[in-house]
């Protein structure tokens, strides 16, 4: 089995772009799984963030979470 080729733009606006696209994903593959599992989901991402040791990094994974979750509801 071959490795897929996640390579990575080389410039801060194409990787902003891909990381919005990341977002737009996340956010119909938690809507397309149903409230229940999608609830358990958003939890465990929180969780996460809970146990995450570097503040700063803790910072962007709660801002990003909290954007998934607002497009979530919509």
């Amino acid at each position: 089995m071959s490795t897929p080729d996640f390579s990575t733009a080389d410039n801060a606006k194409e990787l902003a772009l891909e990381v919005s696209c990341l977002k737009s994903l996340m956010t119909l593959m938690l809507q397309a799984m149903g409230q229940a599992d999608a609830g358990r989901v958003i939890l465990k991402m929180e969780k996460q963030i809970d146990q995450m040791e570097d503040e700063t990094q803790a910072a962007v994974f709660s801002s990003t979470v909290k954007q998934i979750k607002q497009a979530y509801r919509q």
